[in-house]
């Protein structure tokens, strides 16, 4: 079992309030990941669940058993931070299994549990290394393997690949997905990147200064998200929103509004459409923009696109056949109106 729940959780330093109030439960056996931007208080929720930080009001579960109070050592939660934090002067074998020596497991025992985690993490072959003589990817996965030898109830990241390159990243994902397929174990993961949330996560939970603004799976979020944070903060390039048109707007941000459907949406006060449902074309009907700036990247084009009266610059992502666009041509937008988005004057979805 592995099941994590959070009730009503509020964290405090002094008369600052950082998490104001969150409530969700990991489920046993889940991947949960936990995404926002900097100082949104996903990692100090993590450190609440393993202990290492205090809890000022609220409960904390963990297979049912209240454990606000409960040692870090005895809450069955294993946590692997972005740091890689090994001892330079032990071995790969050694910093595995040092929490089990320090636990009084048996040498016979610990050599046992060790070699397990290793092959797990396929890397065998290191355990007679020093740190020094790791890479950066084989570092985390000493990390990993240390929490692993554990046999934890639930495994804590906390952005666990923000130090490696982008290359290294994927192919650490990959791992990622395929020890969690192979354990079975609660995983909860913090991270600011979108991509690492959307390709890791059976549910992620949206954080925002202190409070979750939605939860959901990966898709979900991405084509129902609950209101403009969300919609902005999962995707890329961003969602394009577009004002409603006001006594002043322009010709063609009107001429826009009602080629989206933004007159059949009552109370919308933005419109969201993603960079790939725009549909861009040049002849036939549509609404005519200026190509600012064309990013060409090979299995696809990002857009950049101006309307006159709109302050923002829009993006279409089109296929690789119309890496023809450039900058400073003329195109004409249209929309299948069935992926478009309404937000009230609150940001939330309609």
């Amino acid at each position: 079992m592995g099941t994590v729940t959070l009730r009503g959780i509020h964290k405090s330093y002094a008369s600052q309030e950082v998490i104001r109030g969150i409530d969700i439960e990991a489920q046993d056996g889940e991947f949960l990941v936990f995404v926002g931007p900097s100082g949104c208080g996903k990692s100090t929720t993590l450190r609440m669940i393993a202990g290492l930080e205090s809890i000022s009001a609220g409960e904390l579960l963990i297979d049912g058993v209240r454990s606000n109070d409960v040692r870090p050592a005895d809450r069955g939660a294993a946590m692997v931070f972005q740091s890689y934090a090994l001892y330079p002067h032990m071995t790969v074998e050694e910093n595995m299994g040092f929490a089990l020596k320090m636990a009084g497991v048996s040498k016979e025992q610990r050599t046992q549990q060790v070699a397990q985690a290793a092959q797990t993490l396929r890397m065998s072959e290191l355990l007679g290394r020093f740190p020094k003589e790791l890479s950066g990817g084989q570092r985390q996965r000493v990390a990993i393997g240390r929490a692993i030898v554990r046999k934890p109830k639930v495994f804590l990241f906390d952005e666990p690949l923000s130090n490696l390159d982008a290359a290294l990243r994927v192919d650490m994902r990959v791992e990622l997905a395929r020890l969690h397929k192979e354990l079975g174990t609660t995983m909860i993961y913090v991270t600011h990147d979108q991509v690492e949330a959307m390709t890791l996560g059976n549910r992620i939970a949206v954080f925002n200064q202190g409070r979750i603004e939605q939860v959901g799976a990966p898709l979900e979020l991405y084509n129902r998200p609950a209101n403009t944070f969300v919609a902005t903060f999962i995707g890329a390039p961003k969602i394009n929103l577009i004002p409603h048109p006001d006594a002043a707007a322009s010709a063609a941000h009107r001429a826009l509004w009602q080629t989206l459907g933004g007159e059949s949406l009552v109370n919308a006060r933005q419109l969201g459409l993603r960079p790939e449902h725009v549909q861009v074309g040049t002849s036939g009907a549509g609404v005519a923009a200026t190509i600012a700036l064309a990013e060409h990247l090979g299995d696809a084009s990002i857009l950049h696109l101006r309307v006159e009266g709109l302050a923002e610059l829009l993006k279409a992502k089109v296929s690789a056949e119309h890496s023809h666009y450039h900058a400073g041509q003329t195109v004409l937008l249209q929309a299948d109106r069935s992926w478009v988005l309404g937000f009230d004057a609150a940001g939330q979805r309609l």
